[in-house]
């Protein structure tokens, strides 16, 4: 007898399932932690086995699953001596799903958290700051190539174009994967695009036409053509704090324009229907709203706007581009930094309307108020000093009540929606 027991230790022992398991060097994927028994004797006596095959029988190997080893007529798993014994099964799966490591807390296993759920008002600080530096760059690089290549309808195919094959590549690698679509959300989301296409290609004919800082105050009236189509078309009542604070913002926008040194028609009527294009955006986007993430809304959105800004792209400015227009580029900054500008503003173009997408998800909706007004300030200021444009007293002044009155109209509008939802939270009673 003493012979079969040590027969079936030294088996056990010397087998390949056995180091894995017993070695003092080896953590195995599901970072489960063993004890060995405190003696061979209390091993051998803790062993029972079955009755012994045929000796003519060879051995079968045993072969590893990746769960914990039980041996016939012993229901316990092998531990090592010195180590805590703590469940470890969903935790492990979970952690080798998503590549963290994991915790030992109070004798069980736990992943450890991420970067971003550990600090995450310095992750979204973060995303603020991107924000604005990818808009900021964009606002800049996109009015240095109107100075030269003054073909506002062409540059916006550009920005979309570049955006596309962005999410294509995306969609290619899996980074988001790929949500479908169908013709349903198809019909749905047409509407959305088309003001979204509308808006874009008006505020490139402002932007090539005046100032940006001017086209940035004229487009802080948006919030005005959202409460005129909340009232008016959807039926809903606006408060009277709302319309009033929406009074600095006419006022200061209207001081702007009659001093501006950039003004002309084609800018100031321009920006206007980029307003109201963005503002029916809105409306629609509300009837679209689904449970796809905001990633692939945006990409297939860009997809469907693309096809609308393709025909007066070609039909508008195709025959003067033809005839001269890319010619009189590439003569004056080279073909080179020509495709480069034009490359660079429509990839922050993209980038940054899918980070501030990604951001405005993360925060409450009175931040989002907060970083809108202030990302309208930034890029109001740094296309001053940057294009070193001259504006008079009248217009810094008119520029700063338009601004003012915003950031009010958005504040006030923030604190209503957050009771809003904080009464529909609340049982009923």
């Amino acid at each position: 007898m003493a012979s079969i027991t040590n027969a079936a230790h030294t088996l056990v022992t010397n087998s390949r399932l056995s180091s894995l398991y017993l070695s003092t060097n080896k953590v195995l994927p599901s970072c489960l932690l063993l004890k060995t028994r405190s003696s061979a004797s209390s091993r051998a006596s803790s062993l029972a086995f079955s009755p012994l095959p045929d000796k003519n029988k060879a051995w079968v190997p045993v072969g590893f699953s990746g769960k914990p080893l039980t041996l016939a007529g012993w229901n316990q798993t092998l531990r090592r001596r010195g180590q805590v014994e703590f469940p470890v099964a969903a935790a492990a799966a979970a952690a080798d799903a998503d590549d963290r490591e994991i915790e030992i807390s109070d004798g069980y296993a736990k992943p450890s958290k991420s970067f971003a759920e550990r600090f995450p008002a310095l992750v979204t600080g973060f995303f603020f700051f991107m924000w604005y530096f990818l808009n900021v760059i964009f606002n800049i690089l996109n009015k240095k190539v109107y100075n030269y290549f003054p073909y506002p309808y062409f540059v916006s195919v550009i920005h979309l174009v570049v955006g596309v094959v962005y999410c294509l590549v995306c969609w290619a690698v899996g980074l988001p994967k790929r949500a479908p679509i169908d013709k349903e959300l198809l019909m749905l989301l047409t509407p959305v695009a088309f003001c979204h296409a509308l808006g874009h290609v008006m505020s490139n004919v402002s932007f090539a036409a005046v100032a940006v800082s001017f086209t940035h105050t004229i487009k802080a009236l948006e919030p005005f053509f959202n409460a005129a189509a909340s009232q008016f078309v959807l039926g809903h009542q606006i408060p009277l704090p709302l319309w009033l604070s929406l009074a600095p913002v006419v006022i200061g926008v209207s001081m702007a324009s009659l001093t501006e040194l950039s003004f002309n028609w084609t800018g100031f009527i321009s920006a206007m229907i980029s307003n109201i294009a963005f503002t029916y955006r809105s409306i629609y986007s509300k009837k679209a709203m689904t449970g796809m993430d905001s990633t692939n809304v945006y990409a297939y959105i860009s997809i469907i706007a693309l096809f609308f800004c393709l025909p007066p792209a070609i039909f508008i400015e195709g025959p003067q581009l033809m005839q001269h227009g890319f010619r009189d580029a590439i003569a004056k900054v080279g073909l080179v930094k020509f495709l480069s500008d034009l490359f660079w503003i429509g990839m922050f173009y993209h980038l940054y309307n899918q980070l501030a997408t990604n951001t405005l998800e993360r925060v409450a909706p009175l931040t989002h108020a907060v970083g809108n007004v202030l990302k309208r300030v930034f890029v109001i200021g740094f296309s001053i000093v940057v294009f070193g444009n001259k504006i008079s007293t009248q217009t810094g002044i008119g520029t700063a009540i338009a601004i003012a009155g915003v950031a009010i109209y958005s504040l006030i509008k923030a604190n209503m929606e957050e009771q809003k939802r904080k009464a529909a939270l609340s049982p009923a009673s």
